[in-house]
């Protein structure tokens, strides 16, 4: 009897997990829950039984094994309870009844009110079934059978994500209902017939008949989830993708948009991953059929079949050394933008190949760049003027033992750039008739090597000292480059031929931190001191400035050995910089970082007050022999709140010459960011007035998972808001939701795009649309 039991036992155990496995199989949830989908795997030959009941009963007759009251059975993780469980030997049949409940290992729930099934799993019954899975996604069905050991259908199913998304009366925010779900076991299908997807209640969409892959089949040739797109100037659109299973490892899409102002576009992406990585291969194009939609003086409004191909790939040759590309060539400037293209859409887009490798002390990395200018102004000549870089190479390596005691590390930077047309710009100072030349139309090859080595010191006294020593040497070769002065800034620059030129530094670091704490708090104050003692900057103005124009003087770089962003330029002369740390944290969580200091010139010539091809150093605030004033401060409590200000004040009247606000708060109800900044008048770079802007973006709930948001960018200086939004948004654990609107000023012309958006997400379904609600998730 015992033998019998235990075989009954196993079987009901076994016989659920199968019937629980099936009934999650068909989860609409599809690829999404896929963690809770897999096919019956048959329990291990050495699991152990635990058997617990009021009573067990073995009927010679009738041939019958029944476990009654309060039944439980616990069998290689998988628990069933039931009142009643009956195992018939005469017909090889399983029964549990009264309040079935099945716990599978992974968490998965599944309840009846009835199982009945045959001991091979070939055929069955589940009367009343609910399942409950471990990502709390829930189906359930009036009855199912199983047919064939294959085959099951669900009769009368519903599906639904939502667990607290219901209402008073327990129905959920969505559900799809089906008269039938069959599931094919081996063709790995799930068939919907006469299937409803309800919202609030309310019938929204009736299909027939739908046939989908099952959750186990993660890629699978069929259509998917279409997706809408609104602007003044495409008018709607709706897009419709096609996915193509050509391999477990290559797959294409194919999409095709139609826009009620542009007509049709249509896309076409090629992905193909192997052993060590993964290259892409896209393409699009559409003939429009109203150009004039758009501005007069756009490019979009000038041409009527536009396209793209692009290219993007991700290798790792080893843990240490990565390989890889981006590339798109388009019939004009601005295609892929104004068409949203994913993943070639950004204003300044890179065509790079790269081969990168890291180790414990050394870095390298080799690169080809092309940038391409997205505008659509049809005046801009800023993707004719843009470089091509072939290639730069720069590698940097630190000794790992120490030199004299110090560290020692080098660094050696390559690059060959080559520019058909040439960058210039009228400075905008009507006192002066000068221009900025951000590039000249020139080949341009450039080789730096560079060494420093620096040890730190620390007296019994805490006073911390660093000498440092930096050498650094450079090779320039300009060919075909302009020799004709372009005007008094530019009188200077070089024509063909090679140039050298070459930098010794010795500096010496001291800072001296000080601790003292309170009963609520700890303070550091650490007074800085820095000197470097250096030869005058030779040619500067003589050579190109291509990589060291975004010159920021600020409490980032006060005390930066080198203040110059790149390698064309290098500081010199002797500097002195001096400031003050402060870091304070308090019992009460709340945290303060600052700085503040100024940097002086000492001796030779500032590198600052030298011009060059691109006025680089002019209205810095480093060009005076005393330097502005910089400092920042920043306050955090750690968890949902923090201000950071920096700004940079006048040497003589204080005045504020640059700054830059920002602050954070995320609350229950609220989040909240604003940012500000400001920066004065720089004459040398076509900015003759000063530039302020003021951004904010907030988010409000105003009811249980109701929120309004919004967002604006505000030009102080000229008054008008370049960009606006605003929106509203419903979360909860199944659903969200967000509709906006959006005004939005070109950058490059006076047209005014207006876009609504409507972004929904039901959970395990899929995502429809965009949303501009920047504190919007959509992960659930």
């Amino acid at each position: 009897m015992r033998s019998a039991w235990r075989r009954a036992a196993a079987l009901s155990c076994a016989s659920a997990l199968a019937i629980a496995a099936a009934t999650t199989n068909y989860s609409p949830a599809l690829a999404q829950s896929s963690g809770q989908v897999g096919g019956f795997t048959n329990p291990s030959s050495n699991a152990q039984l635990l058997l617990q009941a009021d009573e067990l009963v073995y009927d010679n007759d009738n041939q019958t094994i029944t476990a009654r009251g309060g039944v439980r059975i616990d069998y290689d993780g998988t628990i069933l309870v039931a009142s009643r469980v009956i195992y018939q030997e005469t017909d090889g049949r399983l029964i549990a009844v009264g309040d079935v409940e099945i716990l599978q290992p992974d968490g998965t729930r599944t309840f009846a009110d009835e199982i009945d099934i045959t001991d091979d799993f070939r055929d069955g019954f589940v009367n009343s079934l609910r399942v409950v899975t471990t990502d709390e996604t829930r189906f359930a069905a009036e009855s199912a059978t199983r047919q064939n050991g294959e085959v099951t259908t669900f009769n009368n199913g519903i599906y639904t994500a939502c667990n607290e998304c219901v209402s008073k009366e327990g129905r959920p925010l969505w559900q799809i209902k089906a008269k039938k779900i069959i599931w094919n076991g081996e063709e790995k299908t799930v068939r919907f017939e006469r299937a409803t997807f309800e919202f609030i209640g309310v019938p929204l969409a009736s299909i027939p008949v739908f046939t989908t892959s099952d959750p186990s089949v993660k890629r699978k040739t069929g259509f998917l989830i279409p997706s809408f797109k609104n602007s003044e100037e495409l008018g709607f659109g709706l897009r419709v993708p096609y996915f193509i299973n050509i391999a477990p490892n290559k797959d294409l899409t194919l999409a095709v948009t139609g826009y009620t102002k542009q007509g049709f576009l249509g896309e076409a992406e090629y992905r193909h991953r192997l052993e060590n990585g993964v290259f892409t291969l896209k393409t699009a194009g559409i003939h429009q059929f109203d150009p004039d939609a758009f501005g007069v003086n756009e490019i979009d409004s000038t041409v009527e079949n536009r396209g793209m191909i692009g290219t993007t790939g991700r290798f790792t040759i080893n843990p240490r050394w990565a390989f890889g590309w981006n590339g798109m060539l388009q019939s004009d400037a601005d295609f892929s933008k104004t068409y949203e293209i994913a993943g070639f859409n950004s204003t300044v887009f890179e065509n790079n190949i790269y081969l990168t490798g890291i180790g414990e002390r050394s870095y390298f990395d080799a690169r080809t760049i092309y940038y391409d200018y997205q505008s659509a102004s049809v005046f801009s000549r800023t993707e004719e003027e843009q470089a091509v870089v072939l290639p730069s190479v720069d590698y940097n390596y630190t000794l790992e033992n120490p030199v004299a005691g110090g560290e020692l590390s080098f660094n050696v930077f390559s690059r060959y750039l080559k520019r058909d047309e040439q960058d210039s710009r009228f400075n905008g100072d009507p006192t002066r008739s000068n221009f900025a030349t951000p590039g000249v139309d020139a080949d341009t090859y450039s080789l730096t090597a560079e060494t420093e080595w620096k040890r730190t010191f620390i007296t019994d006294g805490g006073l911390m000292i660093t000498p440092l020593v930096h050498a650094q040497g450079n090779f320039t070769n300009l060919d075909d480059g302009t020799s004709g002065a372009l005007s008094a800034t530019n009188a200077n620059l070089g024509g063909d031929g090679s140039y050298t030129r070459g930098m010794v530094t010795a500096g010496l670091e001291l800072r001296y931190p000080i601790l003292f704490s309170t009963s609520s708090a700890t303070h550091i104050l650490e007074p800085v001191a820095q000197v470097f003692a250096r030869p005058d900057e030779n040619q500067a103005g003589v050579l190109p400035n291509e990589d060291a124009q975004s010159l920021v003087f600020d409490a980032n770089s006060l005390f930066a050995r080198d203040k110059f962003s790149g390698y064309d330029r290098i500081e010199g002369g002797t500097r002195a910089n001096l400031g003050l740390r402060y870091t304070g944290t308090f019992d009460n969580g709340w945290g303060i970082k600052a700085i503040f200091g100024q940097s002086y010139h000492l001796a030779g010539t500032n590198s600052f007050a030298q011009a060059d091809t691109f006025n680089t150093g002019q209205n810095s605030g480093l060009e005076t022999t005393r330097s502005d004033y910089v400092g920042a401060v920043s306050f955090t409590n750690g968890s949902n709140y923090s201000f950071d200000v920096g700004a940079r004040f006048d040497e003589d009247d204080f005045e504020v010459q640059r700054a830059d606000l920002a602050a954070n708060y995320t609350g229950d109800r609220i989040k909240w960011r604003v940012g500000y900044a400001f920066i004065g008048s720089q004459p040398a770079y076509n900015y003759i007035t000063d530039r302020q802007e003021v951004s904010s973006a907030a988010s409000y709930e105003f009811a249980p998972n109701w929120s309004v948001f919004g967002g604006v960018t505000y030009d102080v200086e000229n008054t008008f808001l370049d960009k606006y939004t605003v929106g509203i948004g419903y979360d909860c654990d199944c659903f969200k939701m967000r509709a906006s609107y959006t005004e939005d000023r070109s950058t490059n012309t006076d047209a005014i795009t207006k876009e609504y958006q409507l972004f929904l997400s039901f959970r395990t379904l899929g995502d429809f649309g965009e949303t501009s609600d920047e504190f919007a998730s959509t992960r659930y």
